[in-house]
């Protein structure tokens, strides 16, 4: 009797532990190797990546309250990219959201500041340090985040994340509005036309069934962008385009940066997990 006690017990944990860290089905498995794209930096160079899983979406701003508790997002909607998030802001999210779902955390998140960063206009400066072997939530790494929005192994070399047509893909500003805008980018124009995010999905997907990762909002990665001259700032980097942006920001290839702190209107993210 005793020893089927230990047995049903012993079966218990097993079923809890794995229903705690099962992968949603937002999520989606990305198969790693080398890079297909050809307009990749980083094709031809040997640069091979792991296996992940990736955010099928932006997080979403009923996928951020029902973690965090608020909504800091300007244009408001239960299933609109959340926005108006600093780095820091993510990174806290990917450890509620771990612990929430019995995941080890990822993150080490000391709010004491960063000796190490350097940027004059970052106002918190946490030291933010990786559990590497941890199942939990995190940011893509920038070559991750590249890797998947040019297709992974599917890639069919495409511009932008799942076609050679902005428009396929992307919400940028000259069609998250009213009507098309033509011409120049004026800010003036953009207001009047009513830009803004819109629901998760609402373009086509890329080869591995990613949504928006050109376009919509920008999305934070884990990197540090190091400063190349004195007039350059270290922050991290961000990909992928957005509502108020270029054309040519929503190239899978393009990166740029921001201080951590950082918040606008059209700063997202979306999540990753190991495999």
């Amino acid at each position: 009797m005793r020893k089927l006690l230990i047995l049903l017990l012993t079966a218990t944990v097993v079923v809890v532990s794995s229903c705690s860290q099962k992968v949603p089905d937002t999520l989606v498995l990305v198969k790693g190797g080398t890079f297909m794209n050809t307009k990749s930096k980083y094709y031809g160079k040997g640069v091979i990546i792991p296996d992940f899983y990736i955010g099928k979406y932006e997080v979403t701003q009923k996928e951020w309250i029902a973690v965090m508790g608020n909504n800091p997002s300007k244009f408001k909607g239960n299933n609109l990219p959340v926005e108006t998030v600093s780095w820091y802001d993510c990174a806290e999210y990917c450890n509620k959201r771990s612990l929430k779902e019995g995941l080890k955390l990822y993150y080490n998140i000391d709010k004491k500041k960063d000796p190490n960063n350097t940027n004059a206009i970052d106002t918190i400066k946490w030291t933010v340090t990786t559990n590497e072997e941890a199942n939990g939530y995190r940011l893509p790494t920038t070559v991750e985040w590249e890797y998947a929005a040019g297709g992974g192994q599917l890639s069919k070399s495409y511009t932008y994340s799942g076609s050679n047509n902005v428009d396929e893909v992307a919400w940028y500003w000259k069609n998250s509005g009213d009507k098309y805008i033509t011409g120049y980018w004026k800010w003036p124009v953009l207001e009047k036309n009513n830009n803004k995010t819109k629901v998760v999905g609402s373009k086509k997907p890329n080869e591995l069934g990613l949504y928006d990762m050109s376009g919509n909002v920008r999305e934070w990665c884990w990197d540090w962008h190091e400063p190349t001259g004195a007039d350059d700032l270290q922050g991290r980097i961000w990909k992928g385009g957005g509502w108020i942006g270029a054309d040519f920001c929503c190239a899978s290839s393009f990166q740029a940066n921001y201080e951590a702190s950082g918040k606008a209107p059209d700063q997202g993210f979306r999540v990753c997990r190991g495999k």
